[in-house]
């Protein structure tokens, strides 16, 4: 687990640690930047060396009326292909940061005075945004970039539309725009957690550039028009190769739209105190991202029999729906559980019968009564995947849930059947997982579509109704009924096809059903059922790199399971 922070905690944070503890705006601005420099670094030289580009460009160039070039138009043509010409036998590979107003821009200047000084590249740095809004921190490291040799160049080019573009793109912004087109790695220090707002004017051709100019960028802290604590994207955002965050990751790195353009997320100790962060966050819910298992997987008790390792009861399946019981009986048994009881409607039970061997399926007594006494003696439940919104299927699992004292996890119909029903779920005792995709958790609470905040409807969720809510999409929210919250990290868009979110449905369940894995000094309900997503992500990984995600199907991600799994259990 990484430890995560909000905007305003963060904030809160830094303003502690300099006023509170004395510790240097200006060390920590320099810390910040020194990793940003590293990881341009890597990105300028990623075998160790940089070899200039080869091959030849060409200008095309239209113009207007068909007349042949001016003598000044000639000269600024000559200018421009000179400058586009010169990669090819530049020794050096070139970097551009873009800074804007506040601290975030500070930390670019100082990353580009600190690629100045290494030497064997070139740097600019161009400032974007009114000066007058510069902090004092960023002033001081631009007086330390001009006595290291550099400059930081005003940015006002403003290319997001054909008025402002014929209005303000001048020569020497289109020598800027045109080196820039040379570079092969650009730094994204425009604006730091703060950003509330869509990205606009000069600010917006910047992203726009960094985006479109086909080499790696390195953001600060967060991509610029990703908004820190929902992973909105406010208008457009810059697609980062690297993104180096400060202290603690942020939410918006890892769910919404924001986690697809994060790249590769580096959390770094820029000089914090850590006691002072363990005295800020120790009593605050825990919020933390899973790129993989915390710990792995126990042993299992030698003398243990089938019994102890679970006893999961799953109510699922309708007519046209004959996948996603099976799917879900056969996730429960590969991740572990002991016995796997399929409880189906009569008239498709001979063919889940067929396509089950380890599972055992049977037909649904009429009688609702016999339905449950055969549950209760199970040690967690799975109801919903495929189940159909029948009164007779709602009726079903809104009795079981109100009769059952066992673990029980909500998919799909399962939980559509608790809309209007809330009630039943609040009188529960024993733990409950909900695990909705977006338009099902809209359904069940009124949520207007897409869920700007994931986060928190999650939490809020989770708090009010004291059940753990599993929020499945891009980051996937597992949040608990204290406020905790764990954001996944594993996946890719390769699993988003129907059946995938049965395979996590059973998975969930075995966890919760296996004895050795729950109880006191072990995990509870919150913590498997995070597992069960990063696990299922890791499994869909592992399907991913084996046989591309258009390829890849539901049943790929069981079977990728003993990989996973063998992977992160601990060996006898």
């Amino acid at each position: 687990m990484l430890p995560l922070a909000t905007a305003a905690q963060m904030k809160e944070l830094d303003r502690r640690a300099i006023e509170e503890r004395g510790v240097s705006s200006l060390t920590l601005m320099e810390n910040a930047a020194r990793a940003v420099a590293d990881a341009a670094w890597e990105l300028l030289f990623p075998e160790g060396e940089y070899r200039p580009k080869s091959g030849s460009s060409s200008l095309i160039v239209f113009h207007k009326d068909g007349l042949p070039p001016t003598p000044e138009e000639q000269r600024h043509l000559e200018e421009a292909r000179e400058i586009v010409e010169s990669q090819y036998t530049d020794p050096f590979p070139r970097a551009a940061v873009f800074c804007g107003p506040g601290n975030n821009g500070g930390d670019g200047i100082a990353a580009a005075r600190l690629l100045l000084e290494r030497g064997n590249c070139r740097v600019r740095a161009f400032f974007v945004g009114d000066r007058s809004r510069m902090t004092p921190d960023e002033r001081a490291m631009e007086e330390k970039l001009l006595a290291a040799g550099g400059v930081l160049e005003d940015f006002a080019v403003d290319m997001t539309s054909r008025e402002t573009l014929e209005a303000t793109l001048t020569e020497e912004g289109q020598k800027a725009v045109l080196w820039l087109s040379t570079c092969a790695c650009m730094v994204d220090a425009l604006f730091g957690i703060g950003l509330s707002r869509p990205v606009e004017g000069a600010f917006l051709t910047a992203v726009r550039l960094m985006n479109g100019k086909n080499c790696p960028v390195v953001s600060c802290d967060i991509p610029s028009g990703v908004h820190a604590d929902t992973g909105e994207i406010l208008g457009e955002a810059v697609r980062a190769a690297v993104t180096v965050t400060f202290t603690r990751g942020k939410p918006g790195l890892y769910t919404g739209e924001g986690s697809g353009r994060t790249g590769e997320a580096r959390i770094v100790d820029i000089g914090i105190p850590y006691d002072l962060e363990h005295e800020m966050f120790r009593e605050l819910p825990r919020l933390e991202v899973m790129p993989q298992p915390d710990a792995r997987l126990p042993l299992r008790p030698r003398a243990a029999h089938k019994g102890d390792f679970g006893k999961i009861f799953i109510l699922a399946g309708s007519e046209g729906y004959t996948g996603a019981p099976v799917l879900a009986a056969r996730a429960a048994l590969r991740t572990g559980a002991g016995l796997v009881y399929l409880g189906v409607p009569r008239d498709i039970y001979p063919i889940v019968a067929v396509k089950c061997d380890e599972a055992m399926p049977f037909p649904l007594p009429e009688d609702c009564a016999a339905v449950l006494d055969r549950a209760r003696g199970c040690d967690a439940a799975l109801i919903g995947p495929g189940l159909g919104r029948s009164p007779e299927a709602e009726g079903l699992v809104l009795s079981l849930l109100a009769g059952l004292e066992c673990p029980v996890v909500l998919d799909a119909d399962g939980i559509n059947a608790l809309c209007g029903h809330i009630d039943i779920l609040d009188k529960r005792s024993a733990p409950t997982v909900l695990t909705p995709h977006e338009g099902e958790f809209a359904r069940l609470t009124g949520a207007a579509l897409p869920i700007r905040n994931r986060l928190d409807a999650a939490r809020d969720f989770a708090r009010a109704h004291r059940c753990v809510l599993v929020l499945k999409g891009r980051g996937t929210v597992t949040a608990a009924p204290g406020g905790s919250a764990c954001l996944n990290a594993s996946g890719n868009p390769g699993m988003a096809k129907g059946g995938s979110g049965d395979v996590l449905a059973g998975m969930t369940a075995a966890l919760l059903g296996q004895k050795h894995l729950r109880g006191e000094g072990r995990m509870g309900p919150a913590e498997l059922a995070a597992l069960a997503v990063c696990l299922h992500g890791l499994a869909g990984d592992r399907c991913a790199r084996r046989m591309g995600e258009y390829a890849m199907l539901p049943g790929d991600l069981i079977e990728a399971l003993p990989q996973v799994l063998g992977e992160w259990a601990e060996r006898p």
